[in-house]
């Protein structure tokens, strides 16, 4: 089935210094009573670089035992060395998931032939599904569009998640998008997501729809009806919180809100990133709902 809607690249809380399941369990139950289209665990939002290998893995176990089958689940996997991560895909397939997002390789900068091998090479090493995910100001080198085109070629390479930064390169890609009518663009620039669709994106990984989160969904299913005018309303009414979510380094200012909120029991973050400052958290105090917008977990 092609990707559609919104996905939720969801944090990982944690509490005295260790992953805190009690409120992710939380917050798997609480997002998987909305429309949303799917979990994307343990991506750059759920701080992957910090977690352990244990930790990796038992989130990961967590994370499917929690969803109980509902949605789809797309596990954050890569990195910039090929051969470990063909090797390493295969512990995936143990596992009741959908597939995978996997980003550019990092820091060592492949040129488009090294990123199309890269992907190959994965591609070739597993069943499971692969969304690319394209970030260039974080890894260091672009997709082009044309490597992204010829990536779609594969079977189980069935979309990417562009946050190019680039809305000239993204336009491109919407109106000459890949031969095969299954491969899913989804946008990962959050303020892009309105624009996307409307150029007929098929939705978004949004680290910002951790809140207003149905909202997101409205505005999706309003542009799917051609209802373009209601869909931007509801989108005017999310989008000015956006930039103050991405104000300081994601996904402190987003567990500022959950913490707030009452969907998680701690806003800790781990090194090198750290708790938003005060500054930031009277911005965003002046613009969350006077109530909570979601459960409060147990003490």
């Amino acid at each position: 089935m092609k990707i559609e809607g919104v996905l939720l690249p969801i944090i990982t809380p944690f509490q005295n210094g260790q992953v805190d399941f009690e409120s992710y369990k939380n917050m798997i139950e609480h997002y998987s009573n909305m429309d949303i289209a799917g979990f994307i665990p343990l991506g750059t939002t759920g701080e992957t670089p910090t977690l352990s290998e244990s930790e990796y893995e038992s989130v990961l176990e967590k994370t499917v035992e929690y969803n109980e089958k509902k949605l789809p689940i797309y596990v954050g996997f890569g990195g910039n060395n090929t051969e470990k991560m063909a090797k390493d895909i295969k512990m995936f397939e143990k596992y009741h998931i959908k597939g995978i997002l996997s980003v550019c390789p990092y820091y060592n900068r492949p040129d488009q032939r090294g990123i199309y091998e890269h992907f190959r090479r994965i591609s070739q090493s597993t069943d499971l599904d692969i969304v690319l995910y394209n970030i260039p100001y974080r890894t260091g080198r672009n997709i082009e569009n044309d490597t992204i085109r010829r990536l779609a070629e594969f079977k189980n390479v069935v979309g990417i998640k562009d946050a190019c930064g680039d809305f000239k390169q993204t336009t491109d890609l919407l109106l000459n998008r890949p031969e095969d009518s299954d491969f899913s663009i989804l946008t990962g620039e959050d303020a892009f997501f309105y624009s996307t669709l409307m150029l007929g994106g098929d939705g978004g990984i949004l680290a910002s729809a951790h809140m207003d989160t149905e909202k997101y969904i409205e505005v999706y299913k309003r542009v799917r009806e051609n209802n373009h005018l209601k869909a931007f309303e509801i989108w005017k009414e999310v989008a000015n919180i956006i930039p103050l979510l991405f104000e300081e380094p994601n996904p402190a200012p987003i567990k500022y809100c959950l913490y707030k909120a009452g969907l998680i029991k701690s806003q800790e973050i781990r090194l090198p990133l750290m708790e938003i400052s005060e500054v930031l958290a009277e911005k965003i105090d002046k613009v969350m709902p006077k109530k909570p917008i979601m459960y409060k977990i147990p003490s």
